[in-house]
């Protein structure tokens, strides 16, 4: 039997719905600013999806302090996002943890990450800073319903018959992705029923699969450095180098995450085939030079065993398997020069069919959400209701991985928040 919440008489100045970065932040800055804050998270903890991101090291944003070369990694919707990235940057997030006692360190790419590297220590600072600003806070408090009332305020009902008014509501709800920390699109539906157009979403950031078995049997092994080409209709349709990692289901890692979205995309129109080049710093010729010395060292070695001083030993043997090459058993001496050159095209060119990405549970983030064109991003307030905010994942958003999905967090938060303290 459902314990029933106790319906409250006090208005509220802000009611956030959702206790993620983006509903903390939000939740926060309006309360150090005064406002009588609300905020309603369903999980039985705040930042439940906050404490386990960046592989449990949190990377909180990405330190490119230029906003508008920041803005490059959002191309659909940069020229919405000028105004509150200027407001509070990537920068301005940096001083903020460290400000709040949690020093941050830049690696590669410019991905920032607490010293700690503790993605709970970045949920236990948000928290702290949600409370010791006076927010009142229900965790295990699922929302049934936003409705905007005739008083001129919102009146939020939540699953167990509790209602809330407050003169402003934060949908900070989250996207679709990883639906098991309770990112299940809720406020796609409260928004839909206001009369927000909300783009369907799609799982991106995303794991590609493919049906082809020999991808499948290297599972676990990594190319710190590897040219990826797709190609559709006979064509390059995309190219990007870096890490790649093979799975069970086909191929992930950072540039295959990064591309996903766009190869989604490209799904859509029809067939896609990816070509990995696992050489990509090497031309053709200096590539057939690196095995005419490798072989010229190993003359009397079977081929699978001496491929393996140039690639992985099991991407060595499941290339050399290929119905096109069929060379693993073969002594290099018996290599002719047709062979070799066949195998340095291979080495270049190892092509597989994408069939597909993996879905919500495996995607880093989901793009869709509401129509850009329906918000104020001065203040990121609805421009159907004056006075409804919205924030992090529910816009219809996409970006990269790299700490730009938790800064878009901050900064709507951040953003929103001061706007409803300021004018409450």
């Amino acid at each position: 039997m459902k314990k029933h919440e106790q319906t409250s008489t006090t208005i509220y100045d802000l009611l956030v719905i959702g206790g993620g970065p983006s509903g903390m932040m939000c939740a926060g800055r309006a309360a150090e600013l005064g406002a009588r804050v609300l905020l309603l998270e369903k999980n039985p903890v705040l930042g439940k999806k906050l404490s386990i991101t960046g592989g449990g090291r949190c990377n909180v944003t990405n330190a490119e302090f230029d906003v508008r070369a920041f803005l490059e990694n959002f191309p659909e919707s940069k020229e919405y996002l000028f105004s509150p990235f200027s407001k509070f940057s990537s920068k301005d997030t940096i001083a903020f943890f460290e400000h709040h006692g949690l020093p941050v360190k830049i690696e590669d790419r410019k991905r920032a990450f607490p010293k700690t590297e503790s993605a709970p220590d970045v949920t236990r600072v948000m928290e702290h800073y949600v409370r010791a600003a006076g927010v009142t806070v229900k965790t295990n408090t699922a929302v049934a319903s936003l409705k905007e009332d005739s008083h001129g305020t919102f009146l939020v009902t939540t699953k167990r018959g509790a209602s809330y008014r407050a003169h402003a509501v934060a949908v900070a709800t989250g996207g679709m992705a990883a639906p098991e920390t309770g990112s299940t699109g809720d406020g796609f539906a409260f928004l839909r029923k206001l009369g927000h157009t909300i783009i369907r979403p799609n799982p991106n950031i995303v794991p590609l699969t493919t049906t082809s078995s020999w991808v499948h049997t290297l599972a676990g092994t990594t190319l710190p450095l590897v040219g990826i080409r797709f190609f559709q209709n006979g064509k390059i349709a995309l190219r990007r180098k870096g890490k790649l990692l093979f799975t069970h289901f086909g191929i992930s890692g950072p540039t295959v995450l990064n591309a996903s979205f766009a190869v989604s995309k490209l799904l859509k129109q029809g067939a896609v085939e990816a070509s990995l080049d696992l050489f990509p710093s090497d031309d053709d010729a200096a590539l057939d030079a690196k095995l005419i010395a490798l072989f010229e060292d190993n003359k009397n070695k079977v081929l699978k065993n001496t491929l393996s001083d140039l690639i992985p030993t099991a991407l060595a043997r499941a290339i050399l398997s290929l119905p096109a090459l069929a060379l693993g058993e073969k002594k290099v001496h018996s290599i002719t020069k047709e062979e070799r050159r066949l195998l340095a095209h291979t080495l270049k060119h190892l092509t597989f069919l994408i069939t597909g990405t993996l879905g919500f549970d495996k995607a880093v983030i989901a793009d869709g959400g509401v129509e850009l064109d329906e918000v104020d991003f001065k203040a990121m307030e609805s421009r159907l209701h004056p006075g409804l905010y919205l924030l992090g994942d529910v816009l219809n958003i996409n970006r990269p991985s790299g700490g730009f999905s938790l800064q878009l967090c901050w900064t709507t938060g951040f953003v929103a928040g001061t706007h409803i303290g300021k004018n409450r």
